[in-house]
């Protein structure tokens, strides 16, 4: 019985390790079309890097529990049921601290509460996990331009254009964040 078990779970890890591989691929190449791409096709790559982002990478009855659990936050976001989402959120954290995506609803969740700071935390950890999160390097924008660290904004959204270069937030934003800059030193 011990070694069916043995085989059972040895199976079952290298299926995900499968799975997880296939998930980087298809990320790796769409950020590379992403990079290529002019606005149309750009947000349709857009659009399949967040369906990949929303979905728990482990494809078992907790992943899709947790995809689930995302998916209500959000709703409870549109809602602005924001203390609801944020412990939603907290909770999925707490279960799997390494899935970027619930880190960064929870960095928005405290960015419409106006815990700036705590926002910024969290989007810390949300590119720890994933350097190329345009979303929350836009997020962190936002966020520094809140707290009037606006060269720190700038940078942030550089390295959005740096990913995904026909997105529009950076393009009106840098200049904006100049003309603020230009200003505090009149």
């Amino acid at each position: 019985m011990k070694k069916i078990a043995k085989i059972i779970i040895l199976s079952f890890l290298i299926f995900n390790n499968v799975i997880a591989e296939e998930r980087d691929n298809e990320l790796n190449n769409l950020f590379k079309q992403l990079k290529n791409s002019e606005n149309t096709k750009a947000i349709e790559i857009e659009n399949k890097i967040w369906k990949i982002w929303i979905t728990h990478p482990s494809e078992d009855r907790r992943g899709y529990r947790l995809t689930e659990l995302l998916s209500q936050g959000s709703l409870l976001i549109n809602q602005r049921k924001l203390n609801k989402a944020y412990i939603l959120f907290s909770q999925i954290i707490l279960e799997d601290p390494k899935w970027p995506e619930a880190w960064n609803k929870r960095a928005t969740v405290l960015y419409m509460m106006g815990k700036f700071e705590e926002s910024q935390n969290d989007i810390k950890k949300v590119l720890k996990l994933e350097k190329r999160h345009f979303g929350a390097l836009s997020g962190q924008g936002l966020v520094q331009t809140k707290l009037k660290n606006y060269n720190k904004a700038i940078e942030s959204y550089k390295e959005v254009l740096k990913i995904y270069p026909s997105m529009q937030a950076p393009k009106v934003m840098i200049p904006r964040l100049k003309k603020l800059i230009k200003e505090q030193t009149i």
